[in-house]
Parts: C-alpha cells; structure tokens; sequence
C-alpha cells in the first residue's frame, strides 16, 4: 500500500500537466483517451492480460525482448519479491488516466491571467507549473492523501486474490484474503475471528484518518473536516 502509495499519486499529477502543455490538442485527447480506457477494464480481465503478458513463453514482454536477443524467462507471478511491483505498476497503468481527470479539471479552471502575467515576466513553463498549476493542485492531492492514507490496508482484494498462487502466497496474502479464507473458504470458518480482524481493521484506518488529517489541518491548512 505505501509502495502503490508513493509511486502512484505523482504519475497523474504529471500525466495532467503533460496533456495541458502538450502542443498537439489531436495527440493530447488520443492519449487522454488511451489512458482513460483501462479503467473500465474488469478486475478479471485485467489479471487476465497481466498473465499473459508475463507469461515467461510466449508472453508479450519476453517476445519483445526477444526480437533484441534478449532470452527472458523469468515468471514473476512465480517470484514474491516480484509481486508487489507487479501489482502496483499495473495498477497505475489502470487507473492512471482516470486519476488525472481531476486534475486535468483544476489546471483548466487555473486563471489564464496569471499564466499570461508570467510569460510577460519572463517565466518558462517548468517556472509557471511550479509556481502556478503546482500549488493549484495542491489541496486535491492532500485531500486524496489523506483518504488513501486511510485506505492504507485495503488492498485490492479481487486482484490480489486472482494474482495469488502457492509460489508468491508468501508475499501475496494480504488481510482480505486471509479473512476470506479463514472466514468464507475454510471448512470450518471462523466467524468471530474473521469479524474482528475487519474490526481492527476499520479502527486502524479510522485512527490513520484522523491523524493525517490532523497533520494536513496544522502544516498545510486543509482538512476534511
């Protein structure tokens, strides 16, 4: 989670900022729309392709690398060090575009004023994204910060339970589908216990909510409450 976490908010941030300054309107909304479209991609679908495209034999990965003489034979669906990044990197390509929709949205309410202003002054475009669309964009990504942050320990169960084989389940198992298996596949599932896993589970991300939300409140000035 703090792995998808840290690599995952800055990549639409960057995303949206590319497409408002890309010169070419036509190939800006043609990428916009390829990196919007695997959102609607179904979770089954979605395992489905990552599969396939790791496949150590006739995945697409190893068949590309092997046009440059490349032998590539590793599985990592096979590898528990390898699952996390596996899941966070697909992850981002799946929801990167739907994320910078948002931010997309406030770089255009920016005031063209200040922008024009500070082409008068002098200013580049690394200057006027760092000075301009930059803070602009600063309360959304607290805001999704925080709500992330509370969030922390729901990794998506559906994926990760697709994903999960008896090699990787090392580095794969995560509390959903452990209170799946010990609550719902189990021969004899244990109700209670799985309940108060969830339990603590909710009071934890409550209690990180609070806190990053307090933290928010003090140094940036910007809560959600």
């Amino acid at each position: 989670s703090l792995y998808g976490l840290v690599v995952g908010i800055p990549f639409p941030v960057i995303l949206a900022i590319l497409l408002k300054y890309c010169p070419n309107k036509k190939f800006g909304k043609s990428v916009q729309i390829i990196t919007y479209a695997p959102h609607f991609i179904s979770v089954v679908v979605m395992v489905s392709i990552i599969m396939k495209t790791l496949d150590p034999r006739n995945g697409l990965i190893n068949n590309l690398l092997g046009v440059f003489g490349i032998d590539y034979s590793l599985n990592l669906l096979a590898m528990p060090e390898a699952f996390s990044s596996v899941y966070v990197w697909s992850g981002i390509w799946q929801t990167m575009g739907f994320s910078a929709i948002i931010y997309i949205a406030i770089l255009t309410g920016v005031d063209i004023s200040l922008h024009e202003a500070a082409m008068v002054d002098g200013a580049n475009v690394v200057q006027r994204i760092r000075h301009i669309d930059f803070p602009a964009l600063i309360p959304q990504i607290t805001i999704l910060l925080i709500l992330s942050l509370g969030r922390i320990l729901n990794v998506g169960f559906e994926k990760t339970l697709l994903m999960q084989n008896s090699l990787n389940a090392s580095a794969s198992e995560v509390i959903s589908t452990y209170v799946y298996k010990m609550g719902i596949a189990a021969s004899f599932p244990d109700v209670s216990y799985t309940s108060a896993v969830g339990l603590f589970q909710s009071v934890i991300a409550f209690i990180l909510i609070f806190i990053v939300n307090k933290v928010a409140q003090k140094y940036g000035e910007m809560s959600l409450w």
